[in-house]
Parts: C-alpha cells; sequence; structure tokens
C-alpha cells in the first residue's frame, strides 16, 4: 500500500457509494438498512454459527453446581468431606462450565474505512462481520459492547445482553463518523481497553492495521484477553491494476498523488509493500499470543468465519 511508497494510506480519488453514512442516510433509511443486516447475519449466526461460536470460546473457568452420592468411577480428588461427614456416606462436588463470557468489539472507524472498490467497502464489511458475533454471542448468553476508534476513542458502548442492544450497535456502525482530521491509533485504543476491562473478554480488533506502534498495547490485551484480529482489506490494498497515470487521494488526509500505474515497476512495489504490511501485522499478532484473520471486500466472509471457528473447535 502506499503508506511506506509515499508516507500514507491510499485511497481511490472516487469515494464508495455503498455503505452511506449519516449524511447521506434519513432515519428510515437507517432503520431499513439495520433491519435488512439484522436479517441477513442474524440467519448467518442461527443457521451457521451457533454451534462453532459456542464450542470456539470457553468460559472462565469452572463454578459450583450441586453435590451427589458417590458412583464408581467418580473422581476422588472431587469428594466434598463436609457433605460425606454429615452423611457418613460418599458425596462429590459437580462443577459446570461458567459459559456466560463478554465479547469486546474494537472498530477502526478512521476515513481509511470507508474505501471499497467493489459493492462492499470495509466499513460495510465490518459492519456485517460484528453484527454476526454479535447475534452469535448473545444467542450464547453473553454480553456484547463496541470501543469505536480513529486516532483517538470515539466511541464506548458498555457491553450488554438482548436483541435491543445489538441493533443499538448495528444503527451505531452504520452512523458513527469520527472527528474531522481522524486517522488511526490503535494503541490508543488498546490503552483505553487495558484501562476499562479488568475481567478476561473476548476482543475482535477490526481494522485494516495502518496505524502507529501498537505492539505494546497489544502484547498488555494479548496476555488478559482471548484477542483475534480481523485484517479487513480491498484488493485495490493489495494489487494496483494497469489503468496509466491517476491521481490517488488520502481519505484521511486529503492529499493528492499522481501515481503511473502502467509501470510493472510500481505495480510490483506496491503489492510487495501490502504483502509486507500483512506479515508485520501477522508477526504483532503472535507475538501478542493473538490471532489474526485477514478478510477482503470481495471474498465470502461466511467461509473465512467458519474456517476460523473450526481451528479452534479443534
Amino acid at each position: 500500500m502506499f503508506q511506506k511508497l509515499f508516507g500514507k494510506k491510499s485511497s481511490s480519488v472516487t469515494p464508495p457509494a455503498t455503505n452511506m453514512l449519516l449524511d447521506d442516510m434519513s432515519t428510515s433509511d437507517i432503520l431499513k438498512r439495520v433491519r435488512q443486516i439484522e436479517i441477513k447475519t442474524k440467519g448467518l449466526s442461527n443457521h451457521i454459527f451457533s454451534g462453532e461460536y459456542h464450542s470456539a470460546f470457553k468460559g472462565r473457568g469452572m463454578s459450583f453446581s450441586e453435590v451427589r452420592e458417590y458412583a464408581y468411577g467418580d473422581d476422588v480428588r472431587s469428594l466434598d468431606w463436609n457433605v460425606t461427614a454429615r452423611f457418613n456416606a460418599p458425596f462429590v462436588k459437580i462443577f459446570e462450565e461458567e459459559r456466560e463470557l463478554t465479547l469486546l468489539l474494537m472498530v477502526d472507524i478512521s476515513a481509511s474505512s470507508l474505501f471499497g472498490s467493489t459493492k462492499t467497502d470495509k466499513r460495510g464489511l465490518i459492519t456485517e462481520l460484528c453484527a454476526v458475533l454479535s447475534f452469535s454471542a448473545i444467542t450464547n448468553g453473553d454480553k456484547v459492547g463496541v470501543i469505536f476508534f480513529s486516532d483517538k476513542v470515539e466511541r464506548y458502548i458498555p457491553p450488554k445482553k438482548g436483541k435491543s442492544h445489538i441493533l443499538f450497535i448495528i444503527r451505531e456502525l452504520l452512523t458513527m463518523k469520527p472527528h474531522r482530521g481522524a486517522q488511526t491509533n490503535i494503541h490508543e485504543a488498546l490503552r483505553f481497553l487495558n484501562g476499562i476491562m479488568k475481567k478476561r473478554t473476548i476482543l475482535f480488533v477490526l481494522s485494516d492495521f495502518y496505524s502507529g506502534n501498537y505492539k505494546e498495547g497489544l502484547q498488555v490485551a494479548g496476555k488478559k484477553h482471548d484477542v483475534i484480529g480481523m485484517h479487513v482489506y480491498d484488493q485495490l490494498d493489495a494489487t494496483m491494476p494497469d489503468v496509466g497515470v491517476i491521481q490517488l487521494q488520502d481519505f484521511e488526509t486529503g492529499e493528492l498523488v499522481e501515481v503511473n500505474t502502467s509501470s510493472l515497476a510500481f505495480r510490483q512495489q506496491y503489492q510487495k509493500k501490502f504483502e509486507q504490511h500483512v506479515k508485520a501485522t501477522k508477526d504483532i499478532f503472535s507475538k501478542s499470543r493473538a490471532e489474526l484473520i485477514s478478510i477482503a471486500t470481495h471474498e465470502d466472509y461466511v467461509k473465512r468465519l467458519q474456517v476460523f471457528f473450526k481451528s479452534r473447535m479443534g
């Protein structure tokens, strides 16, 4: 991508039209779009991901449930000596897994998230991914919260349960905009997270990860939380077609750059920079004991999520 070539992120001179934000949408438009996303993603979570989500994420531990009489084959280490002494017969403690979890979505809403060269831009893909994960979480009885960030934390929605809460989150995903001139600072968002979340959390970080150094913050989060990065990108982030001399505009700074895409050397360097960015991002997550999934806007994210969930079930 252009971050290394020109010192900034790239984007097309033509803004995407697929992910309308608040300025372009009436209240009825927003409600209609929320309903469309609900129907699509809730159906996916119910029919495809319900079992996978339940199996992929473990609870915080085991909690005491009840006692019962000892049966042949029970672990003697589970004997409840107080009850055994009281009834003069062996009784064992029964434990069950604590299933209630907290899912926290850390969502990049910097200007570059609006870029898209296909029918879906990055922000649109992020919205659907968040919706699928959220509906899967509440079906499992978990809480869901969101941290919206750019180069600062734009908004924090505390974790709650319930369908109405998820619909509220989807509406905010559609309409939330960063402050003017906002860029991307993942470290600041992670610093905020590490300050407010005291209990173990399932954390999904959704971004293109073109940010300043966030390695330290991610390492702190990785020691405490179950961290999964979702690297969302457009096909034009990865490869540049031969379309002659064009102008590219940085969504976050507004700066224009003229490039010659007919140059094979330029296109090769462009692709190489993207591959280096992906590798560097994977290395940061790996060293932080976190996972990373890369999903392009033109790909079927359902298959990617299925592969991810199944990989954790083994």
